[in-house]
């Protein structure tokens, strides 16, 4: 389907902390129009990330989540999954270090 990456960062040396990394991901496919944006903003807020979710001009979607990396990945499984409205043709992701910008989950 899409490229995935690794891990942002190696897990803390005492295994104590989660890790919390960001996700941003590009959509493309019949993603627009048929409620794609608001059911990412419900899942991902399910899953107790913060990030956004916007239509881009070119008629895909783009999102940024933070969270706990299993956490993000769900979402990510999800976002590429036959469970999302409309159609997802090809999914791009890639993970970072969290920046910790976002409050909450929202899709404009």
């Amino acid at each position: 389907m899409g490229r995935h990456a690794g891990p942002a960062h190696e897990p803390a040396q005492d295994g104590s902390a989660q890790d919390v990394v960001r996700l941003d991901a590009r959509v493309f496919g019949v993603v627009q129009g048929v409620g794609f944006r608001y059911w990412t903003a419900g899942t991902a807020e399910e899953l107790g990330l913060s990030g956004e979710v916007s239509n881009l001009a070119d008629g895909s979607v783009s999102v940024a989540a933070e969270g706990p990396e299993p956490q993000v990945r769900k979402l990510l499984d999800w976002l590429g999954s036959d469970r999302t409205p409309g159609r997802v043709e090809r999914l791009e992701s890639g993970f970072s270090a969290a920046r910790g910008t976002f409050r909450g989950f929202r899709a404009h």
